[in-house]
């Protein structure tokens, strides 16, 4: 039996026989490049929660740290360069939308002309103002645009560890050692949804903005076979940008899955894991390695009742990077960590 290894290889051999690329499936689905509202980045992700005190502790605990906070609302931060990365809204449980920059004020004018937009508002009281547009996707889940907000605050560091292996021994007389406590957030990386509405949703996304699949799984063979969940990034050309900045998966219920936000490494992350488990938070699933995407996972529950998770080591893509397609099923979702939890993607 052969033992365990892993290895860095080519996105086209990793991923299989079932590719297509970007510029054919766009083709394939008359989508019109030019239309587009042209997004950047993920943002930060906008929740409501009844205790502000209780969801503060937790994300203290999580990682984050607070930015700005009033009676009201509070502005969360990594260490990377966003002015915030998580507001929180007082008031009764509510999902209000992942937040993607974009390009320009025009196309925040072209997101405040569509059916179901706001108007643009200014965020006054944010770190770092700028624009806002919110409008609902075919689920009614929000999705909000923003323009124009400054950071002046220098993007944090962490060190990159020298790491000893076999044959290759360059940390000499260097003991490795850590401090205790959250696991540091860098950045949101991902979030996703569950929806009765798969192919609704997919068509809205990739038409309305420059997202596109990174990978598709489909259940089903033959005359059967249908796409049951997809992984999707925004399409900045030839610059890579992470594996999916979103995700959609077919569920009886409409909902928010998760939020996904990216720390340094393995040991700052298994050592977070460590630290939320001794302060009694509920872990959902983790750690782990998955496999579309790559990035080591673990998943919790928050003191509201929403999934939200550490990632770290995720894979890059740019437009040269096929969409690929596979089964979906229990053994697609990691190559190591603890048995998939019952109802997780319910």
């Amino acid at each position: 039996m052969p033992a365990s290894v892993g290895a860095s290889i080519p996105d086209i051999e990793a991923l299989g026989p079932e590719i297509e690329s970007i510029d054919a499936w766009q083709e394939r689905h008359g989508i019109k490049v030019d239309q587009q509202i042209r997004l950047v980045k993920l943002a930060h992700m906008r929740y409501q929660h009844p205790d502000l005190d209780e969801i503060t502790t937790f994300l203290l605990d999580f990682g984050m740290e607070v930015e700005k906070r009033t009676e009201t609302e509070a502005w969360f931060r990594g260490y990377g360069p966003d002015p915030y990365v998580y507001y929180a809204l007082k008031g009764p449980k509510k999902f209000l939308g992942g937040t993607y920059e974009v390009e320009s004020y025009d196309d925040l004018e072209k997101a405040s002309r569509l059916p179901t937009a706001s108007e643009i508002q200014e965020l006054k009281d944010a770190p770092g103002g700028g624009l806002l547009v919110t409008v609902t996707d075919p689920e009614g889940l929000p999705v909000n645009l923003l323009y124009g907000a400054k950071s002046e605050r220098p993007e944090g560091k962490m060190e990159k560890l020298v790491y000893n292996y076999e044959s290759e021994k360059p940390r000499v007389r260097k003991f490795q050692r850590f401090q205790v406590g959250p696991a540091a957030v860098y950045k949101l990386g991902h979030y996703g949804v569950c929806s009765q509405k798969f192919e609704e949703l997919v068509d809205f996304y990739t038409r309305t903005f420059n997202i596109v699949p990174s990978d598709f799984l489909y259940a089903g063979m033959g005359a059967k076979k249908k796409n049951v969940a997809v992984f999707a990034h925004i399409d900045r050309g030839e610059t890579m940008v992470d594996h999916h900045c979103f995700f959609i998966s077919m569920n009886d219920t409409t909902h928010v899955h998760h939020a996904s936000f990216e720390v340094h490494d393995f040991d700052t992350q298994k050592i977070g894991h460590q630290w939320l488990a001794k302060k009694g938070y509920q872990s959902v699933w983790g750690v782990g390695r998955h496999i579309l995407g790559s990035q080591i996972f673990d998943y919790w529950w928050d003191t509201t009742g929403n999934m939200i998770e550490h990632y770290a080591d995720g894979d890059l893509v740019n437009r040269e990077t096929p969409i690929a397609y596979g089964p979906a099923g229990d053994e697609s979702l990691a190559v190591w960590g603890p048995d998939l939890p019952a109802g997780f993607l319910s």
